[in-house]
């Protein structure tokens, strides 16, 4: 059977080509700071978003985390949305390893976080509370859709942390997604940060890994952080390598991505007892419900699609998260719209 895999963008498999790179890569002791592949992407990277200097790491979550711990000492405090990935979705690293405590406000559904908001959970000088260092953005948001975040929006945002001394990172493990959506270069999305994060392994293919991009100082203390995180590679360049292709085939064509994205919701807001959520779609992302009259719950829907050779992600009792990817063809829209109708209509 073929399977038309939707859960993420994480399933993505490299291309031809990156296996090729990966084979050839020309490589070193990255600790060392000698893979020559590890260091030509780190600088692709920084110059892709208009930072001095990047650091190649094996996740995004633990790009996130070695951000926020070299911003950030214990006992101190950062904003983030209350459906912020670095929130829900990475262990409490930052509390458990940093000793650093979450402030959360709420999400927008258009995933930004009020400027009230921001401006209510800024601790002013007192001996009671933990000292407020950092304000936490994600650009595209998962949670909220896959949404992409404005520039305007950004600068209110930045300009709020910098009145009152706090650092910015930006979780933009999607960033070239909400680039694309904006039709604007990801730099102009990230020059009012401090910090960012972009995933290589989610929409641009490539098999691991993520850089974390900054001022030079600033990544001279993440190495630290990162190696004490245990996420010191060595020969990494056979990794790299599918990054640097990556970066220079795979970012232009995420538009095709949204607008496969765009096809499947029309076909999918068609059959009875669907419903499109979170105004999708939203760049990548499909988020449905299905009607509560039908007795279907998420798991069993999902279960009589793998039947059917459709892999869905369940995000709530009748919710799932549909998403667009490389490997996701055209011709597949078709079928994971028919694998729907089947499935609902024979129960």
């Amino acid at each position: 059977m073929t399977w038309i895999d939707l859960r993420s963008d994480t399933v993505t498999l490299p291309t031809e080509k990156m296996r090729q790179a990966m084979a050839k890569a020309e490589l070193g002791d990255d600790v060392y700071g000698e893979d020559p592949t590890v260091n030509r992407l780190q600088v692709m990277a920084a110059e892709r978003l208009g930072k001095e200097a990047g650091l190649f790491v094996p996740s995004g979550t633990m790009g996130n985390l070695a951000a926020i711990l070299a911003h950030c000492g214990r006992g101190e405090e950062v904003v983030m949305g209350n459906c912020a990935h670095t929130f829900l979705y990475e262990a409490g690293g930052i509390s458990a390893l940093g000793g650093i405590h979450p402030h959360t406000v709420p999400n927008q559904p258009d995933g930004t976080l009020l400027i009230q908001d921001i401006k209510g959970a800024i601790r002013y000088d007192d001996v009671h509370f933990p000292k407020s260092k950092l304000l936490i953005l994600e650009n595209t948001h998962n949670r909220c859709g896959g949404v992409s975040i404005s520039r305007p929006y950004m600068l209110k945002a930045a300009q709020v942390a910098r009145e009152n001394s706090l650092a910015i990172h930006l979780d933009g493990a999607r960033i070239f997604n909400a680039a694309v959506d904006q039709n604007l270069p990801a730099a102009d999305l990230v020059d009012m940060v401090d910090s960012v994060t972009f995933c290589l392994s989610k929409g641009l293919c490539a098999p691991v890994g993520s850089v974390l991009c900054g001022t030079k100082d600033f990544i001279h203390e993440a190495l630290r952080i990162r190696k004490q995180l245990g996420g010191g590679m060595r020969q990494a360049g056979v990794l790299a390598a599918a990054g640097i292709v990556a970066l220079d085939e795979m970012v232009d064509r995420l538009s095709e991505d949204h607008q496969k994205a765009k096809e499947l919701a029309k076909g999918l807001a068609e059959i009875p007892g669907i419903a499109l959520d979170k105004s999708s779609p939203n760049t990548n992302m499909v988020y449905i419900s299905i009607d509560p009259l039908h007795k279907l719950n998420a798991k069993l829907t999902a279960e009589a699609l793998r039947k059917k050779g459709v892999l869905v992600g369940i995000t709530g009792p009748r919710q799932f998260r549909l998403v667009c990817h490389y490997w996701i063809r055209k011709e597949h829209l078709d079928r994971v719209v028919k694998a729907f109708c089947i499935v609902l209509s024979e129960n």
